[in-house]
């Protein structure tokens, strides 16, 4: 791997995210990015990935001592870095998708120690392997423990509910106990039998995994709200409903949640009865619930703080990171209230660096060159 006396310029190449790919080199201390190659399930994009990383290997000062890729086994990155690692005669390590977002952050800030993490995105494989995305965790260098998460929905018809927010609708009311309204409310403008098969979907849990996705909540509220039934590209349900909340707060600055949002004993964040106020809003007040709906959970996520540090007291560090965080009311609100309580907040971005996807490899390079740290360690122990 290295010797003891050489970690601080170890080399280590991480390989990125599904989406958003971009790999990065962690090279004696000094961050070097490849060009940004888009998604992995284009076939480009992957081709890209692949010259990319060969240019990182050899403009390395010299061997690679660590190869860092996804958790997910089937990704293409995966794969690559797994073959690489065979190559090279070096090792590979898969780190978690939210504990590389909380990661970043650390290694944007220089931050070492313990840190509460907050992960807000669209999807990202778990260590329990179903799909994650609203998650709290706590952090500390190679380990990332999840303390709590975002109350699962399900997704009928698996990724393509990440696209169709009306699948998200039908899935929150399915959750609420109002799956017999799914019908009467989607298939007027949907058709019924595209409509029946989702609620089949739902009502046999058929093809209809779960996920803690904070990604698909914003997806919930959007549909609600009529602003937005199948997206044209990614996030568009979230930007509009970003776009109608804030149309409301420029003008109203001092509406305040209602307080719907409450974290269980086991911290899980419920949202459920805060979508179920978006339910049937008239036209006229469809901004205002836009605005509550952020409101709610800046209010659930500050809950989910407070009772976090009730049970870990010496931590007064907060990282914010993952893609729901382009959003700046979420951003912006949520960084007031956490440092009301005397708490330091760290968000991706303040250095140039990127909260969503396209960020991800720096965690994964800097959770690298921990698992060297600890494996000096271990030398010197063993020596």
């Amino acid at each position: 791997m290295t010797s003891p006396d050489q970690t601080s310029s170890c080399r280590v190449l991480a390989f990125g995210a599904y989406l958003k790919n971009r790999a990065c080199l962690i090279d004696g201390g000094r961050t070097h990015w490849s060009d940004l190659h888009g998604d992995l399930g284009d076939p480009q994009a992957c081709q890209l990935l692949a010259e990319s990383i060969k240019k990182l290997t050899l403009s390395a000062s010299g061997s690679l001592d660590l190869l860092v890729h996804d958790l997910h086994p089937d990704f293409y990155s995966t794969v690559l870095a797994t073959r690489l690692a065979q190559t090279l005669k070096v090792p590979s390590v898969a780190v978690q998708h939210h504990h590389a977002h909380i990661a970043s952050v650390m290694a944007e800030h220089n931050l070492q120690g313990p840190v509460l993490g907050i992960a807000l995105d669209g999807a990202g494989w778990g260590d329990d392997q179903t799909i994650w995305g609203g998650e709290l965790l706590l952090v500390e260098g190679t380990n990332a423990h999840r303390i709590g998460h975002l109350r699962q929905l399900a997704l009928p018809g698996g990724d393509l509910a990440a696209t169709q927010p009306w699948r998200m609708v039908a899935s929150a009311l399915n959750l609420l106990g109002r799956g017999g309204e799914i019908g009467a409310r989607l298939s007027p403008s949907l058709g019924a039998q595209k409509v029946e098969s989702v609620k089949l979907m739902l009502d046999n849990c058929i093809n209809a995994p779960l996920t803690s996705s904070a990604g698909r909540w914003f997806d919930v509220a959007a549909g609600l709200l009529g602003l937005c039934e199948t997206q044209k590209f990614e996030a568009e349900a979230a930007q509009l409903l970003e776009v109608a909340a804030k149309r409301w707060l420029d003008i109203h600055p001092n509406t305040c949640s209602t307080g719907l949002a409450f974290v269980t004993n086991e911290m899980i964040l419920d949202l459920g009865n805060v979508v179920e106020q978006l339910l049937d809003v008239p036209e006229s007040l469809i901004d205002q619930a836009a605005a509550r709906f952020h409101l709610d959970l800046v209010d659930g996520i500050v809950k989910w703080v407070i009772k976090a540090l009730d049970i870990k007291r010496n931590i007064n560090r907060i990282c914010l990171s993952g893609g729901c965080f382009y959003n700046l009311i979420l951003k912006e609100r949520l960084k007031v209230e956490l440092e009301a309580l005397n708490l330091n907040v760290f968000i991706s971005g303040a250095f140039g660096g990127d909260c969503g996807d396209a960020g991800l490899a720096l965690g994964q390079a800097w959770i690298g060159t921990e698992f060297l740290k600890e494996f000096q360690k271990e030398t010197l122990v063993c020596a």
